[in-house]
């Protein structure tokens, strides 16, 4: 067979990761694919830019166009990230009849039913393992090594920066400012640390994961989304002392009501495996009926171990130019006709346990005032601590674990708690999670 033409969009720290893995790697990927694989035009914004590859033998250009036009590219690499540019870029690919290979996770998330549609119109294969997860082959775990399970739910640490923050708050006593701040200057976090620290990036990557876990439409705008700027180190260590640890977890649960998708700062036993994922690693557990929990763990980001994943989704393209397009794995694990119309659960009617912080009065009967409260909406308690105030203080930290209750239910609660003459500022609440 002849040398399959690839096309690169992209010569950043993936881009140029990508090629050096093809290039140290070529006589193993050759026999992997069948043939040999040969990258010939790149896009590039400055094309006299350093780079961490040999671009020799390779054309480079800063018109993406040239690559998604060009007659004997049959694979086009997206690896210039963004939405829109990416988006016309991977649709007009498609419609020359190229395959496509991608790390965009948000464009996966908010464009993929879109893309994926238009790819099985023009007979043409759409591939994105390293849009989750970085070096994790967890796409291809669920997709097709749990193929004859039914997963009930996955919950992921998928953004190494919240998980490194989160990490050297518990470890070493520091603030999240602090914390962040040195995040950024390690190249973790951008300037703009919103898509990290608020959860946007793992709620993409909790997107893509429950539709080829559930066989859903990719529904991004109904994942509910909470970041990590509020927890404190106080925080971090009263879970300790309770046997706990934070992590800024993405879950995504189906239940007989509907799809729970979430991604918000989590309590968890600490003697969990996923418990004790630190810095910037990533993890992903799912639970399937058959096979019971499993754990996926690895580097979510950098340039090889990124490319690790690019170049294996190649492998798959190449792979299949031979194969009939009728028998192709799907995009979304399931046949694109058996999607299912399951709901995504709204946050309120979702169920889980709580740690609960609050600030109150250090006399009798405030306590009876908060557990009567409770006690009303169904809510039972798992576990009290109150830490005695110190010196003059007239204000006692109350810490408690609950067991499980409807979110709704939850929010009435605290907000008639914060109403208590008793109780100052506001009560901190993180949801908690036994993954059992």
């Amino acid at each position: 067979m002849k040398p399959v033409k690839v096309g690169l969009l992209g010569l950043g720290t993936v881009g140029g990761g990508t090629l050096k893995v093809l290039s140290r790697n070529a006589q193993e990927i050759s026999r992997r694919a069948g043939c040999d694989i040969e990258v010939v035009i790149a896009a590039a914004r400055d094309i006299n830019k350093p780079r961490i590859c040999d671009v020799e033998g390779i054309a480079l250009t800063t018109n993406p166009q040239d690559v998604v036009e060009h007659p004997d590219v049959k694979v086009v690499v997206e690896l210039i990230g963004g939405e829109d540019l990416a988006r016309d870029l991977v649709m007009k690919a498609i419609a020359n009849g190229k395959h496509v290979v991608t790390a965009n996770k948000a464009l996966i998330a908010k464009h993929g039913n879109e893309i994926f549609a238009e790819a099985q119109k023009n007979g043409v294969m759409v591939a994105f393992e390293a849009a989750v997860a970085g070096g994790i082959p967890i796409i291809k775990a669920i997709r097709e090594g749990l193929a004859g399970n039914h997963v009930e739910w996955l919950a992921g640490i998928i953004n190494g920066t919240g998980n490194f923050i989160l990490t050297e708050m518990r470890d070493k006593g520091r603030d999240f400012a602090d914390v962040l701040a040195e995040a950024q200057s390690l190249g973790y976090a951008e300037a703009d640390p919103t898509f990290d620290v608020e959860g946007i990036d793992a709620a993409h990557k909790l997107t893509i994961l429950a539709s080829i876990a559930f066989g859903i439409p990719l529904q991004f705008e109904k994942v509910f989304t909470e970041g990590i700027s509020n927890i404190t180190q106080e925080d971090m260590s009263y879970a300790e002392q309770l046997g706990y640890r934070i992590k800024h977890l993405g879950l995504a649960r189906k239940t007989a009501q509907g799809v729970e998708l979430r991604v918000h700062p989590t309590l968890i036993p600490e003697r969990r495996l996923i418990a004790n994922v630190d810095g910037v690693m990533n993890a992903v557990l799912v639970n399937g009926d058959a096979v019971g929990p499993t754990l996926y763990y690895g580097a979510g980001a950098g340039a090889e171990p990124t490319a690790s994943a690019v170049v294996a989704d190649i492998v798959d393209v190449v792979r299949t130019l031979t194969s009939d397009p009728e028998n192709r794995v799907p995009h979304l694990a399931f046949q694109a006709n058996s999607l299912s119309d399951i709901p995504i659960l709204p946050m309120g009617k979702v169920e889980t346990a709580y740690y609960l912080r609050m600030q109150a009065e250090d006399k009798p009967g405030v306590l009876a005032d908060v557990t009567r409260i409770l006690g009303e909406l169904g809510i039972s308690i798992e576990a009290l601590v109150q830490k005695e105030p110190s010196g003059d203080a007239q204000m006692a930290t109350v810490i408690m674990l609950t067991h499980r209750v409807l979110e709704e239910n939850m929010n009435e609660a605290i907000q008639k708690i914060e109403a208590l003459s008793t109780i100052t500022g506001n009560v901190m609440r993180i949801r908690m999670e036994h993954l059992s």
